[in-house]
């Protein structure tokens, strides 16, 4: 109970984007919830056949080290944490578990990190989709007041269609393309259509 306790702290970590209304933006834990969601159902597209269960388990914890236990760090400090940093985090938040669990937990969460087996790539797709799905809901809000360009989010993204190509040029094509149209994000990698 009290790791349950701890990780409730993930509820107050404020992440970049928008909920679909465009009024307020989402937790970490929303953002959490929502994957596992989307990875239940969109678990089919996977380039490989994945654990579903597995996968989710990543994706509800995979951001459990930017809340270290009792420390709320301002947002940018928290998304900037070198790895050690974000290891020691994970280390302090499983080690409040039962060793059996702590050790399969963290162990999960360094798949995640590595990102090298099916789980943990499709993980990465659901982890960049999500947020890129949210943005398109919004009417590219978050996109156009932080004045991002199209070679961010490809950056972002250079390895979602290793978890799925199909999610990923389903993405590209319905959630970035039209907001590309519309100037939400700035064209710095094409032609000017």
């Amino acid at each position: 109970f009290a790791f349950i306790r701890e990780i409730d702290k993930e509820k107050f970590i404020g992440r970049q984007t928008y909920l679909t209304d465009g009024e307020r933006k989402e937790n970490d834990a929303e953002h959490a919830w929502h994957m596992a969601i989307m990875t239940v159902l969109l678990a089919e597209y996977s380039n490989e056949p994945i654990d579903v269960l597995k996968t989710v388990t990543m994706l509800l914890i995979h951001d459990l080290s930017r809340s270290t236990p009792a420390t709320h760090m301002p947002m940018m400090r928290r998304r900037r944490k070198p790895a050690g940093e974000r290891i020691k985090g994970c280390r302090a938040h499983f080690g409040m578990l039962p060793p059996d669990q702590g050790e399969k937990l963290r162990a999960l969460w360094d798949e995640f990190e590595a990102g090298e087996t099916p789980e943990a790539r499709f993980a990465h797709t659901m982890d960049n989709i999500q947020p890129t799905m949210l943005n398109d809901a919004s009417k590219g809000k978050a996109w156009a007041t932080r004045g991002v360009h199209l070679s961010q989010i490809l950056g972002r993204n250079k390895n979602t269609a290793k978890g799925s190509e199909t999610l990923w040029n389903y993405s590209y094509e319905n959630f970035i393309t039209p907001s590309l149209r519309e100037g939400k994000i700035k064209n710095d990698t094409l032609p000017e259509e």
